[in-house]
C-alpha cells in the first residue's frame, strides 16, 4: 500500500505537497529573520564563485555565448536543486526541511532592512561619509556623488527593488516549482547583478541574463507593488503613483514598485542618479511627494517588512487554491 509521502512524487496531486511549501517556506523566512545571512559560506556568494569561474571560461562578445552562460548557471542551479528535491520527494518531513533551507539561503530581507538601518544610523548621526561608505553594501550607486539627502533617496529605493528581488520575488517562484524555483530565480537574479549591465563587456554577453531576470522578476514586481498598496499609510496614493508614473521607469519591474513604495510613503524618488559610472536621468516617481529624509528609511524597512509578511501569505494561499482545483479537476475527470 503506497505510503502517504508517494503523493508527493505525483506532481502535486495532494494537499501534502502544499504543506511542504507552507512549512517549508515559513520556516525558512522566519530563520531569516532569526539569523540573517551567514557571514561565511553563503550558497548564494558560492554561486557567484562558480558563475565567475565558468563566466572565464565562456566570456565571448556574443548574445549567444551569453546565453550559453546564462542556461549552464541558472539551469544547474535549479537542476541541482530539483534533483535534491526529487530525492526526498517521499519523505515529506525532509522535503520542508529542504524547501526551508532553500528558502532562507535566497532571501534577505533581514541583512536588507540591516543595512538600510545602518545608513540611516549614520546619516542620522551626520556621518555622511561613513554612509557613503556603507552605501555599496545596498547599491550599485555611486556613492561620492551623493549628499546626504541622495543617500537617503537611494536607500529607500534600494529597498523598494530588493524587496521584490530579495523576498517577494523567489517565494512566488518557490510556490511554483518549489526549491527549483527558489534556486532558480536568485541564479537568474545574481547573473544579472553580475553580467546584466550595460558596461562594454556585458552589453550582449550579459543580454540573456538581463532579460531573462526581467522575465522571472515580473510576477514578483507586481505582487510587490500591490502589497505596498495595501500594506502602506495611503492606498490611494499608491495606486495612483503606480498608475501615473511605474510605466516611465526604465525598468519593467523596478517601476512598479519603487513608485508603489512612493506612494504609500508619500515620497519623491527617482530623478538624476550616478550608476556604474554612467549619469542618469530616471523619471520622477510620485511627484506629489516630498523628498525623502533620513527617518523615511526606518518606514521604508517596516513596509519592506509588511510586504515580505503578506508575500508569504498570499503565495501559500496561492499554492493551496491551486492545488485545491487541479484535485477537484482530477476527480471530475476521473468520474
Amino acid at each position: 500500500m503506497p505510503g502517504r509521502g508517494s503523493a508527493v512524487a505525483r506532481g502535486g496531486g495532494s494537499a501534502v505537497t502544499e504543506r511542504v511549501f507552507a512549512y517549508g517556506a515559513t520556516a525558512g523566512l522566519l530563520a531569516d529573520l532569526l539569523f540573517a545571512d551567514p557571514r561565511r559560506g553563503h550558497p548564494v556568494a558560492a554561486f557567484g564563485r562558480a558563475a565567475g569561474a565558468v563566466e572565464r571560461v565562456l566570456w565571448r562578445d556574443h548574445r549567444g555565448w551569453g546565453a550559453l552562460y546564462t542556461v549552464v548557471c541558472a539551469g544547474g542551479a535549479a537542476g541541482a536543486a530539483a534533483l535534491a528535491a526529487r530525492a526526498v520527494r517521499h519523505r515529506p518531513p525532509a522535503a520542508a526541511a529542504l524547501t526551508a533551507a532553500a528558502t532562507w539561503s535566497v532571501i534577505g530581507g533581514t541583512s536588507l532592512g540591516r543595512e538600510a538601518r545602518a545608513i540611516g544610523a549614520a546619516l542620522a548621526a551626520g556621518d555622511v561619509e561613513g554612509a557613503r561608505e556603507r552605501l555599496p553594501h545596498l547599491c550599485g550607486r555611486d556613492p561620492q556623488t551623493l549628499d546626504g539627502a541622495g543617500i537617503a533617496r537611494a536607500v529607500v529605493e534600494s529597498v523598494a527593488e530588493n524587496t521584490s528581488d530579495a523576498v517577494v520575488g523567489a517565494l512566488v517562484w518557490g510556490a511554483v516549482a518549489g526549491p527549483a524555483g527558489l534556486a532558480g530565480f536568485r541564479a537568474v537574479n545574481t547573473l544579472d547583478a553580475m553580467v546584466g549591465h550595460r558596461s562594454e563587456r556585458y552589453r550582449r554577453f550579459g543580454w540573456a541574463s538581463a532579460r531573462l531576470d526581467d522575465a522571472a522578476g515580473w510576477p514578483g514586481a507586481r505582487l510587490t507593488a500591490a502589497l505596498a498598496i495595501v500594506a502602506g499609510g495611503d492606498p490611494r496614493g499608491a495606486l495612483r503613483a503606480v498608475r501615473r508614473d511605474a510605466a516611465r521607469h526604465p525598468s519593467p519591474n523596478a517601476g512598479p514598485v519603487e513608485a508603489s513604495f512612493a506612494g504609500a510613503l508619500g515620497v519623491r524618488l527617482g530623478g538624476t542618479l550616478a550608476y556604474g559610472g554612467r549619469v542618469e536621468h530616471r523619471p520622477v516617481l510620485n511627484g506629489g511627494g516630498r523628498s525623502v529624509e533620513v527617518a523615511d528609511i526606518e518606514r521604508a524597512v517596516r513596509l519592506s517588512r509588511r510586504v515580505n509578511a503578506l508575500a508569504l501569505a498570499a503565495c501559500v494561499t496561492g499554492r493551496v487554491v491551486y492545488g485545491t482545483l487541479r484535485r477537484t479537476a482530477a476527480r471530475r475527470r476521473n468520474g
